[in-house]
């Protein structure tokens, strides 16, 4: 049965340049992504622990409206139905790599919040009661003393967080952005060697996936996370 097998790994050899653009891409869409993610994230994580009922509801509402449907739904809505809304009336389209950049931003943005949010309230009231007692404000309490072992904390999360991002960025295939899967997929099509090019594929994601746990390691073990 096994001489019968006709594979071609000369097809991905010399299709790398194609399959490393896709990487470009990839890396990109979840870096930016996750950026504008962290920031939307700290916001709404922020709104979660505030006092203020309205704050606490809208950012709750996101956070369980975002994590409770699928990313793929979120970028096909935004590619194909907010773009349909914005054609017609300012005549303007989200490109596809851009709506990938807004729906990783949005979708790890609602993960990032609760990630925000039990960082924070894991930080000892005793502390705040400390910064208090010392005359310092309620925000440089929370500047000074919270934040920074809170954000300590948050390190572990927020990158398993960003190695699911940049697992997520292949779904976007669908919407055509040229990330690794979709430059694979073309390739597939033209040279019909689905099992070699799939295989190498899935050992490029391993390959990024892994350096970045590497990387995060050696990060957590530099700042001593607990």
């Amino acid at each position: 049965m096994l001489e019968n097998l006709n594979l071609d790994w000369s097809i991905p050899i010399n299709s790398m340049p194609l399959l490393l653009s896709g990487i470009k891409w990839t890396i990109i869409i979840a870096a930016v992504g996750l950026f504008f993610g962290f920031i939307i994230g700290a916001v709404v994580g922020l709104g979660r622990t505030s006092k203020n009922k309205l704050l606490f509801w809208l950012s709750t509402i996101y956070v369980e409206a975002i994590r409770g449907t699928p990313i793929l739904v979120q970028a096909l809505y935004l590619y194909f139905g907010v773009n349909q809304v914005l054609q017609q009336t300012v005549g303007f389209r989200i490109g596809s790599e851009t709506a990938g950049i807004i729906a990783i931003a949005i979708n790890s943005g609602a993960y990032i919040a609760e990630i925000v949010r039990g960082s924070i309230q894991s930080i000892e009231k005793g502390q705040v009661e400390a910064g208090r007692s010392l005359g310092l404000s309620s925000f440089k309490t929370f500047y000074y003393i919270v934040w920074p072992q809170a954000f300590k904390r948050m390190i572990p999360p927020l990158g398993n967080q960003f190695i699911i991002s940049l697992k997520d960025t292949s779904l976007f295939a669908v919407i055509a952005v040229g990330e690794l899967l979709r430059q694979g997929q073309m390739v597939v099509a033209t040279t019909f060697a689905a099992f070699e090019i799939y295989t190498v594929v899935g050992l490029l994601y391993l390959v990024l996936t892994l350096t970045i746990s590497l990387v995060l390691r050696r990060i957590e073990r530099r700042l001593e996370v607990d």
